[in-house]
């Protein structure tokens, strides 16, 4: 039996999935949103995120995460934000000495709907068949409990 804790990290609100992998069986565990306040200062924010996902380790002591890997926006300062919450997040596994794996946001839609241009609304729908009864923080939580699916379908 396998826990793996998804990322989807954020400046605004970061995602975070727990499943429970037993052979090719999955269940839910928790999930939940990290969300930062826009007017609090850059530190405080980054530091709110590491926080929460350290929270969430703690509680549920995932053998191993999993996040998307970084892509680049259009605009470097979005790109930057995310960098800068992903390292925060980053940070948190790294200080509680989980292996983090990374997935091309295609192979996380293809894992979870079967083609790797499914748009969110796919991926929600797919999410409720997969984990039956979860109840889901939001749109960042499904996304993180994707990634968690994607792993856990990714060879060792």
């Amino acid at each position: 039996m396998t826990h793996i804790l998804g990322l989807d990290p954020s400046l605004s609100c970061t995602g975070w999935g727990v499943i429970r992998v037993e052979g090719s069986r999955l269940a839910h565990v928790a999930n939940g949103q990290i969300a930062t306040d826009p007017s609090a200062p850059m530190a405080a924010r980054l530091a709110a995120l590491q926080a929460g996902i350290a929270e969430a380790i703690a509680t549920h002591r995932p053998d191993r995460a999993a996040a998307e890997e970084v892509f680049v926006n259009k605009n470097p300062q979005s790109t930057l934000k995310l960098a800068q919450a992903r390292g925060a997040v980053l940070a948190a596994c790294g200080e509680a000495g989980i292996e983090v794996r990374e997935h091309a946001a295609r192979a996380v839609k293809k894992a979870i709907v079967g083609t790797g241009g499914a748009d969110k609304a796919q991926v929600q729908a797919m999410l409720k068949v997969l984990l039956p009864g979860a109840a889901i923080a939001g749109p960042d939580a499904a996304d993180a409990l994707a990634v968690a699916i994607a792993d856990a379908h990714r060879p060792i």
